[in-house]
């Protein structure tokens, strides 16, 4: 019985054993198998990435044309030589600085960039003072009649300026502002986009920090200047951008309040370099333009630090 039952437990051991071996390479195959399926969708979600980023930095490289290829073209233009066709190629074969001398020499460049400079720093001045004064109020609680302001306000974000400027105009000339400097300033002395703003930002300010300064015995006025103006530098900054970039480039308003050129803005004297009783050349129009950008340009570097921390100032609580 034992010599025969051996035999049988022998092939039964057998059995087992290659049982147990396809077993661990069938399990060797599974694991292989996803293994390489893993590397595939690894490889997979990896090049849908790159891909999402190609694409990506195609469409940012692409708005950065369309934003700055204007500004290229001009300023390529500007440099060109009276000799040169200005659609003769892009680069200029003979730069030169010529025509932005030529531009003072045509019309009174540092007197109407000195009356568009008073405008703008009239209209930052006062942006500042009132915008900041209306974001706090509206942005604190405790007085009745705040959310009808604040629903009036932002309705008349709805009127263009073109349907009411026939009544501005009015009442600039009521009050013998027409043809001054001041009547130019008066209708952009405040905005309600910049209370929005500055409103904004007072409401990203925790609540904790205003309760500390009343347990300190800080009054209101200590409040708004000690605690929440520091609290919204950067919503200043877009403020301070905006209403310069707003009065430095407006050219209809200054167009049907003065009439006298000795009080033209920068914008106006550059329309006279396009009239044909100055000069019609493109290459000092680019020019003139180009010297209008100057300031902006310089003040956005200026300010960008605090341009960009402004614009997420009011992103926390609104």
């Amino acid at each position: 019985m034992s010599a025969a039952a051996s035999p049988s437990r022998t092939g039964r051991r057998g059995r087992r054993h290659r049982e147990g071996r396809r077993h661990r390479e069938g399990r060797r195959d599974r694991e292989d198998r996803r293994d390489r399926k893993g590397h595939r969708d690894h490889r997979d979600r990896r090049g849908r990435r790159l891909a999402g980023r190609a694409a990506r930095y195609a469409v940012l490289l692409l708005v950065l044309a369309v934003l700055t290829g204007p500004i290229a073209w001009q300023f390529l233009t500007s440099i060109r030589g009276r000799t040169e066709n200005v659609y003769d190629g892009v680069l200029p074969a003979r730069p030169t600085l010529d025509n932005y001398a030529r531009v003072a020499e045509s019309f009174p460049l540092l007197q109407y960039a000195g009356n568009t400079l008073v405008v703008a720093a009239l209209a930052v001045t006062s942006n500042l003072l009132f915008s900041a004064m209306g974001g706090y109020a509206l942005s604190r609680a405790g007085w009745a009649g705040r959310r009808a302001v604040f629903t009036v306000l932002v309705a008349t974000l709805m009127f263009p300026f073109e349907s009411v400027m026939i009544s501005m105009f009015l009442t600039v000339r009521g009050m013998g502002l027409v043809d001054t400097l001041v009547g130019v300033w008066l209708p952009g002395a405040v905005s309600v986009l910049n209370i929005m703003i500055m409103r904004s930002a007072f409401l990203a300010v925790p609540r904790e920090i205003e309760e500390a300064a009343v347990l300190d015995g800080a009054g209101e006025w200590t409040r708004f200047t000690r605690v929440f103006l520091p609290a919204a530098k950067g919503s200043l900054a877009v403020v301070c951008i905006t209403s310069f970039m707003g009065a430095w480039d407006d050219f209809l308003w200054p167009l049907l309040v003065l009439t006298d050129s000795e009080h033209y803005t920068l914008q106006l004297g550059l329309k006279t370099l396009a009239g044909a009783t100055t000069t019609n050349d493109q290459r000092i129009i680019a020019a003139g333009a180009m010297a209008a950008l100057l300031p902006m340009m310089l003040l956005f570097f200026a300010l960008q630090r605090y341009f960009f921390k402004g614009v997420g100032e009011g992103a926390v609580k609104t």
